[in-house]
Formats: structure tokens, C-alpha cells, sequence
């Protein structure tokens, strides 16, 4: 391990113990502030996630977005390549993906414009420390070299680091929404 892994990890250690206590502490409405930001990118290629563990969860915001336009979820096609992504309506049938998380029995694969992006930890600058394997900042890569792509951190609040430890692989967040705030980066 080099320097920067070993301070990846004790940046994401941190994160998941502030993610765990405001998981435990959260109540309903959480995802709020997200459905308000995506009132207004209606019709627009959206990716949410499927909550897992401790995830602060965007059903919700999916749900609402879901009679506007296509939305859609991730899919892990293998270690070192980007996500591809399945298109999602409420009550369609899952099965259990990588890592646990729910994504459609039947693959309908489209290009999101708008990702919400789940996260172990954030900055006001737009940083990012996710889980470690680099799909999300691999795939955005891959999705901004075609297009305009808008991506969006949701986080609890509490998730919130006053610096990461970033790497110029590293894709920023153009935006971080928290069940207390929106936040605008740049």
C-alpha cells in the first residue's frame, strides 16, 4: 500500500462511522432536497442507486422522478470497468447485484444525464471518497467525454469531511444534496 491508499482508507473509515450514527438518527423525509433539485431536470436521463447498508436512500426522489422521465440504476459489469445502467420503474421485478444492491431482473441499458451518486464521504469543493473501486469516477469519466453530465452527491449531512484526499482520477461532484441543504460546487 502507498501513502495515499493507506489515507484513503482512514479518510473512509471515518466517513462510514459519521454515515453509520446518521443512518441510526435519521427519520422519513430525508430525501426531500433531492426531489426538489430534481423537479427541475424533468425528462432528463436520470440515474439513482439502490440503497444499501447505511446509504442515505433516494426511492423517494426516484419514485417522483420515475413519472417525468427515464430513470435508471447502476449495474457492475466487472472490477475495473464503468457501470452500465438498467433502466428502473417503480415495482418492477429485482434480483440481487453485486455487492448486494437490487437492480431490474431484465436489462434495459440507456445513458443517464443526471447520476445521483452514493457516497462515504464529501467536501464543499466537490470531492468525493466512495467505496474504493473507482466505478463511479471511471463511468462519469467515460459519460462527460460524450456530453454534459450533472453529478450529484447524496449524503447526510454528517458526512461531510473538511478535505479529502483526492487523486487527479478522482471526478468531481457538480453538486451535493443533504437532507439539510443543497450544496453548489463552483
Amino acid at each position: 500500500m502507498n501513502d495515499m491508499t493507506e489515507i484513503k482508507a482512514a479518510a473512509r473509515k471515518a466517513g462510514f462511522a459519521r454515515r453509520k450514527a446518521a443512518h441510526e438518527a435519521a427519520g422519513p423525509g430525508e430525501a426531500g432536497r433531492l426531489s426538489e433539485v430534481l423537479a427541475g431536470h424533468r425528462g432528463v436521463p436520470l440515474s439513482g442507486y439502490m440503497a444499501i447498508r447505511t446509504e442515505i436512500d433516494p426511492m423517494p426522489a426516484m419514485e417522483e422522478a420515475a413519472a417525468h422521465g427515464p430513470v435508471c440504476v447502476p449495474v457492475i459489469m466487472g472490477q475495473g470497468r464503468p457501470l452500465r445502467f438498467s433502466r428502473w420503474r417503480p415495482g418492477c421485478a429485482l434480483r440481487e447485484g453485486p455487492f448486494g444492491a437490487m437492480i431490474p431482473a431484465v436489462d434495459e441499458f440507456i445513458e443517464p444525464e443526471l447520476l445521483i451518486v452514493p457516497l462515504v464521504a464529501f467536501d464543499r469543493r466537490g470531492g468525493r471518497l466512495g467505496y474504493g473501486g473507482g466505478f463511479y469516477d471511471r463511468t462519469l469519466e467515460m459519460l462527460r467525454a460524450k456530453r454534459p453530465t450533472l453529478a450529484i452527491g447524496f449524503a447526510y449531512a454528517a458526512q461531510e469531511a473538511d478535505a479529502l484526499p483526492l487523486e487527479p482520477t478522482d471526478q468531481p461532484l457538480d453538486m451535493i444534496v443533504t437532507e439539510t441543504e443543497v450544496i453548489e460546487v463552483g
